[in-house]
Protein backbone atom coordinates (compact mmCIF):
# COMPACT_ATOMS: atom_id res chain seq x y z
CA UNK A 1 0.00 0.00 0.00
CA UNK A 2 1.32 3.53 -0.93
CA UNK A 3 2.60 5.15 2.29
CA UNK A 4 4.02 9.04 1.18
CA UNK A 5 6.35 8.96 4.49
CA UNK A 6 8.31 5.84 3.28
CA UNK A 7 7.71 7.03 -0.80
CA UNK A 8 9.36 10.36 0.38
CA UNK A 9 12.25 8.42 2.29
CA UNK A 10 12.86 6.31 -0.97
CA UNK A 11 12.91 9.26 -2.97
CA UNK A 12 15.70 10.98 -1.01
CA UNK A 13 17.46 7.92 -0.65
CA UNK A 14 17.62 7.62 -4.37
CA UNK A 15 19.50 11.14 -4.43
CA UNK A 16 22.75 9.15 -3.44
CA UNK A 17 22.72 7.93 -7.18
CA UNK A 18 21.41 10.14 -8.99
CA UNK A 19 22.15 14.21 -7.93
CA UNK A 20 25.43 13.61 -9.98
CA UNK A 21 24.06 12.78 -13.28
CA UNK A 22 20.77 14.88 -13.05
CA UNK A 23 23.20 17.98 -12.13
CA UNK A 24 25.12 17.43 -15.26
CA UNK A 25 21.66 16.98 -17.02
CA UNK A 26 20.25 20.09 -16.11
CA UNK A 27 23.90 21.67 -16.49
CA UNK A 28 24.01 20.62 -20.50
CA UNK A 29 20.10 21.61 -21.13
CA UNK A 30 21.12 25.15 -21.00
CA UNK A 31 18.18 26.97 -19.64
CA UNK A 32 17.84 30.67 -20.24
CA UNK A 33 19.41 32.67 -17.25
CA UNK A 34 16.91 34.32 -14.95
CA UNK A 35 13.77 32.48 -16.89
CA UNK A 36 10.91 30.71 -15.44
CA UNK A 37 10.14 27.34 -15.46
CA UNK A 38 7.97 24.91 -14.10
CA UNK A 39 8.83 21.48 -12.66
CA UNK A 40 5.85 19.31 -13.22
CA UNK A 41 5.60 16.45 -10.84
CA UNK A 42 8.34 17.97 -8.79
CA UNK A 43 8.28 15.51 -5.80
CA UNK A 44 10.08 16.26 -2.66
CA UNK A 45 11.13 19.73 -4.26
CA UNK A 46 15.26 18.43 -4.37
CA UNK A 47 15.65 18.71 -8.04
CA UNK A 48 13.89 22.23 -8.46
CA UNK A 49 15.99 23.62 -6.19
CA UNK A 50 18.53 22.55 -8.48
CA UNK A 51 16.88 24.09 -11.63
CA UNK A 52 17.09 27.36 -9.46
CA UNK A 53 19.99 27.37 -9.00
CA UNK A 54 20.74 26.39 -12.51
CA UNK A 55 19.07 29.49 -13.89
CA UNK A 56 20.61 32.00 -11.11
CA UNK A 57 18.75 34.37 -8.97
CA UNK A 58 17.09 36.13 -11.25
CA UNK A 59 14.99 33.29 -12.19
CA UNK A 60 11.90 31.14 -11.00
CA UNK A 61 11.24 27.75 -10.58
CA UNK A 62 7.15 26.57 -9.50
CA UNK A 63 7.20 23.27 -8.34
CA UNK A 64 4.17 21.51 -9.04
CA UNK A 65 2.74 17.84 -7.26
CA UNK A 66 -0.50 16.46 -5.56
CA UNK A 67 1.08 15.13 -2.60
CA UNK A 68 1.02 17.84 0.16
CA UNK A 69 3.55 16.09 1.84
CA UNK A 70 6.14 16.09 -0.46
CA UNK A 71 5.61 19.90 -0.97
CA UNK A 72 5.94 20.73 2.49
CA UNK A 73 9.46 19.33 1.98
CA UNK A 74 10.34 20.88 -0.56
CA UNK A 75 9.47 24.49 0.62
CA UNK A 76 11.58 23.54 3.83
CA UNK A 77 14.20 22.65 1.75
CA UNK A 78 13.90 26.02 -0.16
CA UNK A 79 14.01 27.84 3.11
CA UNK A 80 16.89 25.75 4.46
CA UNK A 81 18.95 26.41 1.37
CA UNK A 82 18.29 30.64 1.21
CA UNK A 83 15.92 29.84 -1.91
CA UNK A 84 12.38 30.66 -1.05
CA UNK A 85 12.52 34.01 -3.27
CA UNK A 86 13.26 31.91 -5.85
CA UNK A 87 10.99 29.03 -5.83
CA UNK A 88 7.36 28.40 -4.95
CA UNK A 89 5.37 24.89 -4.95
CA UNK A 90 1.94 24.95 -5.81
CA UNK A 91 -0.42 21.51 -4.90
CA UNK A 92 -2.27 20.79 -8.07
CA UNK A 93 -2.51 17.66 -10.71
CA UNK A 94 -0.28 18.05 -14.24
CA UNK A 95 -3.54 16.63 -15.95
CA UNK A 96 -5.75 19.83 -14.67
CA UNK A 97 -2.74 22.81 -14.75
CA UNK A 98 -4.06 25.74 -12.78
CA UNK A 99 -1.65 28.09 -14.82
CA UNK A 100 -2.41 30.64 -17.86
CA UNK A 101 -1.56 29.69 -21.19
CA UNK A 102 2.31 30.94 -21.74
CA UNK A 103 3.01 31.36 -18.19
CA UNK A 104 6.77 29.89 -18.48
CA UNK A 105 9.69 29.66 -20.53
CA UNK A 106 10.44 26.01 -20.14
CA UNK A 107 8.77 23.38 -18.43
CA UNK A 108 10.63 20.07 -16.77
CA UNK A 109 9.50 16.58 -15.51
CA UNK A 110 11.53 13.71 -14.11
CA UNK A 111 9.97 10.57 -14.29
CA UNK A 112 6.15 11.36 -14.39
CA UNK A 113 4.97 11.96 -18.09
CA UNK A 114 4.86 8.26 -19.25
CA UNK A 115 4.30 6.91 -15.70
CA UNK A 116 0.99 8.07 -15.63
CA UNK A 117 -2.09 6.25 -16.63
CA UNK A 118 -2.98 8.92 -18.94
CA UNK A 119 -2.63 10.03 -22.84
CA UNK A 120 1.14 11.04 -22.65
CA UNK A 121 0.78 13.71 -25.92
CA UNK A 122 -2.18 15.00 -24.51
CA UNK A 123 0.06 15.88 -21.26
CA UNK A 124 2.39 17.43 -23.48
CA UNK A 125 -0.59 19.30 -24.86
CA UNK A 126 -1.06 20.83 -21.50
CA UNK A 127 1.88 21.15 -20.87
CA UNK A 128 2.56 22.99 -23.99
CA UNK A 129 -0.06 25.80 -23.43
CA UNK A 130 1.69 27.28 -20.43
CA UNK A 131 4.78 27.61 -22.22
CA UNK A 132 5.45 30.63 -23.96
CA UNK A 133 5.93 30.45 -27.91
CA UNK A 134 9.92 29.88 -28.65
CA UNK A 135 9.93 27.81 -25.03
CA UNK A 136 11.14 24.30 -24.41
CA UNK A 137 9.92 21.01 -22.74
CA UNK A 138 11.68 18.49 -21.41
CA UNK A 139 10.91 14.92 -19.84
CA UNK A 140 13.62 13.12 -18.20
CA UNK A 141 13.36 9.12 -17.73
CA UNK A 142 14.96 6.75 -16.16
CA UNK A 143 15.65 4.49 -19.23
CA UNK A 144 18.00 1.82 -18.11
CA UNK A 145 20.13 -0.48 -15.82
CA UNK A 146 23.15 -2.69 -15.48
CA UNK A 147 23.65 -3.27 -11.70
CA UNK A 148 25.02 -7.41 -11.81
CA UNK A 149 28.16 -7.67 -13.17
CA UNK A 150 29.07 -11.31 -14.17
CA UNK A 151 25.42 -12.32 -14.09
CA UNK A 152 23.71 -10.82 -17.38
CA UNK A 153 21.37 -13.50 -17.81
CA UNK A 154 19.92 -13.12 -14.45
CA UNK A 155 19.88 -9.47 -15.44
CA UNK A 156 18.19 -9.96 -18.06
CA UNK A 157 15.32 -12.20 -16.92
CA UNK A 158 14.90 -9.64 -13.92
CA UNK A 159 14.29 -6.92 -16.41
CA UNK A 160 11.71 -8.94 -17.86
CA UNK A 161 9.43 -9.11 -15.08
CA UNK A 162 6.45 -7.04 -14.39
CA UNK A 163 8.35 -4.90 -11.72
CA UNK A 164 11.15 -5.13 -14.00
CA UNK A 165 9.37 -3.27 -17.23
CA UNK A 166 7.91 -0.59 -14.75
CA UNK A 167 6.13 1.25 -15.22
CA UNK A 168 5.48 -0.17 -18.75
CA UNK A 169 3.09 -3.40 -18.67
CA UNK A 170 2.60 -6.22 -20.76
CA UNK A 171 -0.74 -4.96 -21.87
CA UNK A 172 0.01 -1.43 -22.94
CA UNK A 173 0.46 -0.61 -26.21
CA UNK A 174 4.00 -0.13 -27.63
CA UNK A 175 3.76 3.63 -28.19
CA UNK A 176 3.11 4.14 -24.57
CA UNK A 177 6.52 3.30 -23.80
CA UNK A 178 8.54 5.80 -22.55
CA UNK A 179 11.31 5.72 -25.49
CA UNK A 180 9.11 6.54 -27.94
CA UNK A 181 8.83 9.59 -26.23
CA UNK A 182 10.02 11.45 -29.52
CA UNK A 183 6.24 10.61 -31.21
CA UNK A 184 4.78 11.97 -28.52
CA UNK A 185 5.95 15.10 -28.80
CA UNK A 186 5.37 14.96 -32.91
CA UNK A 187 2.00 14.05 -32.11
CA UNK A 188 1.77 17.01 -29.76
CA UNK A 189 2.85 19.82 -32.01
CA UNK A 190 5.92 20.27 -30.61
CA UNK A 191 9.25 21.03 -32.86
CA UNK A 192 13.14 20.79 -33.35
CA UNK A 193 12.66 17.34 -31.18
CA UNK A 194 15.74 15.57 -29.57
CA UNK A 195 16.96 13.19 -27.25
CA UNK A 196 20.20 12.75 -25.43
CA UNK A 197 21.01 9.52 -22.78
CA UNK A 198 23.42 10.16 -20.04
CA UNK A 199 25.21 7.15 -17.89
CA UNK A 200 25.08 7.08 -14.23
CA UNK A 201 28.58 5.34 -13.01
CA UNK A 202 29.02 3.35 -9.85
CA UNK A 203 32.08 1.62 -9.23
CA UNK A 204 33.70 0.23 -5.54
CA UNK A 205 34.75 1.46 -2.97
CA UNK A 206 30.92 1.90 -2.04
CA UNK A 207 29.98 4.05 0.92
CA UNK A 208 27.44 2.17 3.53
CA UNK A 209 25.07 5.08 2.18
CA UNK A 210 25.21 3.91 -1.52
CA UNK A 211 25.18 0.07 -0.86
CA UNK A 212 21.42 1.29 1.21
CA UNK A 213 20.65 3.32 -1.94
CA UNK A 214 21.39 0.10 -3.95
CA UNK A 215 19.94 -2.18 -2.31
CA UNK A 216 16.81 -0.03 -2.52
CA UNK A 217 16.88 -0.07 -6.38
CA UNK A 218 17.39 -3.37 -6.10
CA UNK A 219 14.07 -4.05 -4.55
CA UNK A 220 12.39 -1.08 -6.69
CA UNK A 221 13.51 -2.46 -10.02
CA UNK A 222 12.89 -5.79 -9.14
CA UNK A 223 11.68 -6.97 -5.93
CA UNK A 224 12.07 -8.29 -2.54
CA UNK A 225 11.23 -11.66 -3.72
CA UNK A 226 10.26 -11.80 -7.55
CA UNK A 227 8.14 -14.96 -7.92
CA UNK A 228 8.26 -14.41 -11.76
CA UNK A 229 11.25 -15.94 -11.80
CA UNK A 230 12.68 -19.71 -11.55
CA UNK A 231 13.02 -20.94 -8.13
CA UNK A 232 16.99 -21.42 -8.72
CA UNK A 233 17.40 -17.75 -10.83
CA UNK A 234 15.53 -16.48 -7.05
CA UNK A 235 17.80 -17.74 -4.86
CA UNK A 236 20.65 -16.98 -6.71
CA UNK A 237 18.88 -12.87 -6.85
CA UNK A 238 18.91 -13.12 -3.30
CA UNK A 239 22.20 -14.39 -2.54
CA UNK A 240 23.64 -11.33 -4.94
CA UNK A 241 21.29 -8.90 -3.83
CA UNK A 242 20.61 -9.53 0.11
CA UNK A 243 22.11 -7.24 2.86
CA UNK A 244 23.03 -9.72 4.82
CA UNK A 245 24.04 -12.40 2.29
CA UNK A 246 28.12 -13.07 2.48
CA UNK A 247 27.70 -12.95 -1.27
CA UNK A 248 25.92 -9.73 -1.78
CA UNK A 249 27.51 -8.38 -5.09
CA UNK A 250 28.17 -4.85 -3.65
CA UNK A 251 30.87 -5.96 -1.26
CA UNK A 252 32.98 -7.04 -4.68
CA UNK A 253 36.07 -5.02 -4.54
CA UNK A 254 35.50 -4.81 -7.96
CA UNK A 255 32.29 -3.60 -8.20
CA UNK A 256 30.97 -1.56 -11.45
CA UNK A 257 27.43 -0.84 -12.35
CA UNK A 258 25.83 1.73 -14.21
CA UNK A 259 22.21 3.02 -14.77
CA UNK A 260 20.87 5.84 -17.40
CA UNK A 261 18.34 8.48 -18.12
CA UNK A 262 17.10 9.96 -21.11
CA UNK A 263 16.07 13.64 -22.13
CA UNK A 264 13.90 14.31 -24.24
CA UNK A 265 13.45 17.79 -25.30
CA UNK A 266 10.84 19.77 -28.13
CA UNK A 267 9.88 23.38 -28.83
CA UNK A 268 7.05 24.57 -28.60
CA UNK A 269 5.61 26.73 -31.64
Amino acid sequence: MYNAENYLKRLELSNILREPIIRTIMDTMQLPPGSKGLDAGCGTGFYTLMLSEVIGDRGHVTGLDIEEYFLARGRSLADKSGLTERVSFIKGDIRMLPFNDDSFDWVFSMDLIGYLPTDPVELLKKLARTVKPGGSIYILNWSSQMLLPGYPVLEARLNTTSSGIAPFNAKMKPELHSMRALEWFHQAGLRETNVRTYVGDISAPLSKQTQKALLDLFEMRWGKDNPELPEDDQLEYQRLCRNESPDLILNLPGYYGFFTYSLFRGRVL
